[in-house]
């Protein structure tokens, strides 16, 4: 007679599997706790925004755009899509957002360099910046070492490329520009007419202006007043001295 088998039974679990379990639910349940605690408390809210490097941007618009407030949720802030908010700002070039826990956010902005001025039929002052935006001066002021822009088409496209050139000459070599204006001619549709602080005239093109400024810079500190083409071929003309002032001169030592 064959040996019948025998069925295995299964063994009880023991108290030390069954405590195990226990102690991981009571502490998952005691995770989840604090979890709810911590995001119903101050500790998970925005407390404080600041804002640094905006001249031509308010802190409210800032806030606006960025659609920031305190008492958001901290974790739910997201760096990259405030940066993207901002930047569509015109006058913004660059920013940067440092979250500071606990509540702290810390956004610094990056906005395109003032290049010049452009002056309104009001008489009033705009600033012109190095992406050719313009924006109000308010209460940051001027810098009366930048040139001023007039006569010129809002919708110029020669402008932002003006302005774009600019942005890319060291200061200290734009400082003697005071006013440009647009001077086209059909063989020279980007072409522009400078006058200097020194009392110089100058008369170049957009596109030459950043290969020319090494050759205006090296006129204005040699040569008297007079007229400076920077076109395919470089000349220097000295003004005539007024013959009126001469004579007036005469009579006086006379």
């Amino acid at each position: 007679m064959p040996n019948a088998q025998i069925p295995v039974l299964k063994k009880n679990r023991t108290k030390k599997s069954t405590s195990r379990k226990i102690a991981i639910l009571l502490i998952l349940l005691f995770i989840v706790l604090l979890a709810v605690l911590f995001f119903r408390s101050s500790l998970s809210r925005v407390s404080e925004i600041r804002f640094d490097g905006n001249v031509f941007s308010t802190r409210d618009q800032l806030l606006n755009r960025s659609g920031l407030a305190v008492g958001d949720q901290y974790f739910g802030v997201s760096s990259s899509d405030i940066s993207e908010k901002l930047r569509e700002i015109q006058s913004i070039q660059q920013v940067t957002v440092d979250k500071q826990f606990p509540g702290i956010i810390a956004i610094h902005i990056k906005e395109f360099a003032t290049v010049a001025y452009e002056l309104q039929s009001d008489g009033s002052l705009r600033a012109i910046l190095a992406n050719g935006t313009s924006v109000g001066v308010g209460s940051s002021g001027i810098a009366v070492e930048k040139p001023i822009l007039t006569k010129w088409k809002s919708d110029d496209p020669y402008k932002a490329k003006l302005c774009d050139a600019l942005s890319r000459i060291p200061g200290e070599w734009t400082a003697d520009i005071s006013e440009i204006i647009p001077a086209p001619i059909p063989s020279f549709p980007d072409r522009i007419k400078m006058y200097t602080r020194s009392q110089f005239e100058v008369i170049t093109t957009v596109s030459l202006l950043n290969s020319k400024i090494s050759y205006l810079n090296q006129v204005l500190e040699t040569e008297d007043p007079g007229l400076i083409t920077m076109l395919e071929a470089d000349s220097y003309v000295p003004f005539k001295p007024d013959t009126s002032e001469e004579g007036q001169e005469k009579d006086t030592t006379q």
